[in-house]
């Protein structure tokens, strides 16, 4: 069966060229569309061994929002040069390992919709539900025509059974682990939020990602991003890093440290500069205009580099001593949650 070909599926596949045996490169799944084959693939740098910390990204879970996926392969492009000659970086793969699956939904990304080839919101697919969420874009099961729609999430899609499997793999087992999650349309500020979606309980690891939080004011004083519970913008039903990490939860002690973060790029900022893009099919979601374009993928790199050097250094933030964690979860229970 035929591949289809897009843009943003053959720079991904130029970049594994580049990166050859520098990296371990996976099919982790195979979705056929109107007769043609769409591949997700994960891409593996660093350690081995099961005992590192690992980042992972992902992007292109709402096709729409490719701009996600684009800053990943941006972020690819550059590691494939610096790892050509940056010593340092190549001492830090040796005690980590980073994890890419930039197009999580290939068949969205291609034909320019949020939903799958099936029409289902990979987003609000997961078998959790939201308390008290009733709203339409919270997820809704009537029709795949409309927007939002849940699918089955007791058969959760293929896409995101794809994401579980990688999660489970390769961050559930590790000793601390973030995964990353680009998205973009939310607001005029681009926002770091972690769990929950689905409920206003407060997060497991509040203390880490406070302590997290502060580590990261302190050190880029003029940072652009605001941190939040995505509970404190709005609630929906089946979000898959909730689920997720409830299932982390149940498969592992209180040694282990997982943070499921999203990004969410303010859009409303790139509207605000050009309005009529409010009429284009990706304006509301991704910046059309190329310097805008370049401007995004520069903007986060710093953020990358800062949660991969966190992870190899994280005395500061985990583990913390139970004195600590009190005093960091009394903070951030006052600053999110009051």
């Amino acid at each position: 069966m035929a591949t289809l070909k897009f843009p943003e599926l053959q720079q991904l596949e130029c970049i594994i060229e580049k990166l050859g045996d520098r990296a371990q490169t996976t099919i982790i799944e195979r979705i056929v569309f109107k007769g043609r084959e769409f591949p997700i693939h994960c891409i593996t740098l660093g350690s081995e061994q099961p005992d590192v910390p690992v980042l992972a990204f992902f992007g292109g879970v709402h096709g729409l929002e490719k701009i996600g996926s684009q800053v990943i392969l941006s972020y690819l492009e550059t590691i494939s040069h610096l790892l050509d000659w940056d010593q340092e970086f190549l001492a830090r793969l040796e005690k980590s390992r980073l994890v890419f699956i930039p197009l999580v939904n290939p068949v969205g990304v291609y034909m320019g919709t949020r939903c799958n080839g099936n029409g289902v919101d990979l987003m609000r697919n997961a078998p959790i539900e939201g308390i008290g969420v009733t709203r339409i874009f919270s997820g809704q099961r009537f029709s795949p025509h409309l927007p939002w729609y849940r699918g089955d999430p007791l058969n959760m899609e293929k896409e995101a059974l794809a994401v579980c499997r990688v999660v489970e793999q390769q961050l559930f087992n590790a000793p601390l682990s973030i995964a990353f999650d680009l998205h973009s349309g939310f607001g005029l500020q681009d926002r770091l939020w972690f769990p929950y979606a689905s409920s206003k309980t407060p997060f497991a690891f509040l203390a880490e990602i406070y302590a997290l939080k502060a580590q990261l004011d302190r050190s880029y004083q003029h940072h652009i991003y605001k941190i939040e519970p995505t509970s404190n913008e709005y609630m929906i039903n089946g979000d898959l890093w909730d689920y997720l990490f409830d299932e982390f939860k149940l498969q592992n002690s209180n040694e282990r440290v997982f943070l499921p973060l999203t990004l969410e790029m303010g859009s409303w900022l790139w509207l605000r500069k050009s309005p009529l893009h409010l009429f284009s099919r990706h304006g509301l979601f991704h910046p059309l205009l190329p310097h805008r374009q370049q401007r995004v993928f520069r903007r986060h790199f710093t953020l990358f580099d800062f949660l991969h050097r966190s992870l190899l250094y994280p005395e500061k933030w985990s583990p913390l001593t139970l004195e600590q964690r009190h005093d960091f979860y009394q903070q951030a229970l006052k600053f999110w949650y009051e």
